[in-house]
């Protein structure tokens, strides 16, 4: 699924005092929108990000966004001016999204700069399951309902109560024709794309939502803001790993490699499936996180291995990363063989390794190249592959 970001930038933040709105003042010497479209530029399954502003508020975006990485700039649209509600802002910044239309867009307040990877991750997640999810937190003190007078009036079961939050993530088409017959029905009042969604009929589904994903809403808020910048925050550091895996030929009709079941004149011998190159990306991966090796967290020895499809090793090795807060960037994998050829397959092999370790396909590079006739390889007795991975983890620096 193609999935892209709008942000909302359009308030006016009055409630957070008097100055510049909300979204361009600084936060631990950087504009708070400027934190916020990073998050989302950076995250690998982000394919465009598009800022919804005020028109008079053209040259505080240039400023908020000069100063981003150069290589995140064909992930930014132009922005897009907003309108006099949130309702409309989101609303036009949808409609300016329709020549491109993604099958999955998340809708994020420009006032929560904390976004965290891995709560983008599961919006990107809970909208390929549900079509349309909030994320949402465990209330933990008890709610009121009271009356006009200030009379308690009612008390609900907090074990049902969800704070709700964005990003919000909803199928493009669903939440564009959603906007369109609200402002059709002249309403113009919710505050909240999921309460929109849910008066046009749409099923929403709630999911795990992240505390630290505070909204800058009053003065406080930006003092605490600095605080937690200045104590807590960590970079992100770039960590390589490599891997390695051998299988000798066999008995058989084709070999899997990637995720692809190759024809071929033998097969392999190996406890699992023998996928040398999901077995090297598993490693790379592992190798990157300092945890070990395919053997390590997949026993041999264990039966229920035995056969296994390998793209649950990858799938699994990614995921530890996405645990620990961080990224995979790349994936790199060199086949080594005289046969079978790579070529043909290629393409299904980089789609296949994307959709296991869910990655764009042009952050997946696989190759191939003879031992020129020299060693196990060249006598054809065996197949291998050398791979290598790059992922971000969020860490203190040395």
């Amino acid at each position: 699924m193609t999935v892209a970001a709008l942000i909302v930038a359009a308030g006016r933040g009055n409630r957070a005092g008097a100055g510049l709105p909300k979204q361009y003042r600084m936060l631990a010497g950087r504009m708070v929108l400027s934190r916020t479209v990073t998050a989302f530029l950076r995250h690998p399954h982000i394919a465009q990000t598009s800022v919804v502003i005020h028109p008079d508020d053209a040259a505080l975006y240039a400023a908020s966004v000069c100063d981003l990485e150069p290589a995140s700039g064909r992930l930014l649209s132009p922005p897009i001016h907003g309108g006099e509600t949130r309702q409309d802002s989101v609303r036009w910044g949808l409609e300016a999204m329709e020549a491109s239309a993604p099958d999955l867009v998340l809708i994020h307040d420009a006032a929560r700069p904390h976004i965290d990877p891995a709560l983008i991750e599961r919006a990107i997640r809970a909208g390929e399951t549900f079509g349309a999810a909030v994320p949402g937190c465990k209330v933990t003190d008890t709610i009121k309902i009271v009356d006009p007078d200030g009379q308690v009036v009612g008390t609900p079961d907090r074990t049902a109560l969800r704070a709700i939050q964005t990003p919000q993530v909803f199928r493009f088409r669903d939440l564009l024709a959603a906007h369109r017959r609200a402002a059709e029905a002249g309403l113009h009042h919710f505050t909240d794309d999921g309460a929109l969604a849910e008066w046009a009929g749409l099923a929403v589904a709630v999911f795990e939502g992240d505390a630290g994903n505070a909204k800058l809403t009053h003065p406080d808020d930006f003092k605490e803001a600095e605080r937690r910048l200045g104590q807590d925050a960590m970079p992100y550091l770039t960590r390589l790993g490599t891997g390695f895996d051998v299988h000798a030929f066999g008995d058989g009709d084709h070999v899997w490699l990637g995720g692809i079941a190759v024809p071929h004149d033998r097969g392999v011998v190996a406890h699992s499936d023998g996928d040398v190159i999901l077995h090297a990306l598993t490693d790379a991966v592992l190798g990157a996180l300092a945890d070990g090796d395919i053997g390590t967290h997949f026993p041999p020895s264990d039966p229920q291995w035995r056969g296994a499809s390998s793209d649950r090793f990858l799938a699994y090795a990614v995921d530890l990363v996405r645990q620990r807060g961080g990224f995979v960037d790349h994936l790199d994998a060199t086949l080594l063989c005289e046969r079978p050829k790579l070529g043909p397959v290629r393409e299904a092999i980089r789609q296949r390794i994307a959709e296991i370790a869910g990655l764009r396909i042009d952050q997946v590079s696989v190759k191939a190249t003879t031992t020129e006739r020299l060693g196990f390889t060249g006598r054809s007795e065996g197949i291998a592959a050398q791979a290598a991975a790059t992922i971000r983890l969020p860490e203190e620096l040395p």
